[in-house]
């Protein structure tokens, strides 16, 4: 028989800032799929809640240090699917970040991913089969002037994968990136507090719209997915059309 299209039954996830926004979103609609996900965040209470609330396992891990990494490693076992998702560094003008705000970003943006990869790697490559996505930002092509620590380190993410994936593709692994738009997580109504504001925002957007978290997480899943099998070393933009 056939396996049904797009469906994630006897994969096991781990996704990383899975107790709210874009990760959650994923998480939630892989376990539709019928993934068995772990989640993993620094806040018992909400990644607990979170977790229940979809029937997944939880870890409570800061990813930034060795020690973060190896607790959502440890907790989800086996990894299939790998998201590596960070929230954004808080936000300045280049000239106004300081050398702490470097090294932070750093270790919670792109060493945090790189941990992760190197953790779930070797288990991918014995069983032949493994998905590492990585959750950036369209700034990696189009910069924001005041997330300087957030353009430089999701750039240097998508780099390092596509580069990884040029290692591990004959394993069966693949490594991707998606990077959203303008999506109406709280970190977008924390930068854009002004409503008159935030409604012009959106208007320059081709689809005059931001993007909801469950769209964000629904091109993590698919490239997740057995079908999304030759796609490798690639930058997913989901934005809106902002990009163009």
């Amino acid at each position: 028989m056939t396996p049904t299209p797009f469906r994630l039954d006897g994969k096991r996830a781990l996704i990383t800032g899975g107790s709210k926004g874009i990760g959650f979103a994923a998480a939630a609609l892989m376990r539709e799929l019928g993934a068995e996900v772990t989640l993993a965040a620094r806040t018992e209470q909400e990644v607990q809640a979170a977790a229940k609330s979809i029937g997944a396992h939880w870890a409570v891990a800061d990813v930034g240090t060795p020690q973060g990494v190896q607790a959502a490693l440890d907790a989800a076992g086996q990894v299939d699917i790998l998201v590596a998702n960070a929230g954004g560094p808080p936000p300045a003008l280049p000239s106004e970040v300081t050398e702490d705000a470097w090294d932070q970003g750093y270790r919670t943006n792109f060493l945090s991913a790189v941990r992760l990869a190197d953790g779930a790697l070797p288990g991918m490559r014995r069983r032949g089969w493994g998905r590492i996505i990585a959750v950036t930002s369209m700034t990696v092509g189009h910069p924001a002037l005041n997330l300087p620590v957030s353009n430089a380190m999701r750039a240097a993410v998508t780099n390092h994968l596509r580069t990884l994936s040029l290692e591990v593709g004959a394993d069966g692994v693949t490594c991707n990136t998606v990077a959203p738009g303008y999506t109406a997580t709280q970190r977008l109504r924390n930068l854009h507090t002004d409503p008159e504001q935030a409604a012009a925002l959106a208007r320059t957007i081709p689809l005059r719209r931001f993007g909801e978290p469950r769209e964000v997480g629904a091109a993590i899943a698919f490239l997740a997915s057995e079908e999304a099998g030759y796609i490798t070393g690639q930058e997913l933009l989901v934005d809106g059309g902002f990009s163009i």
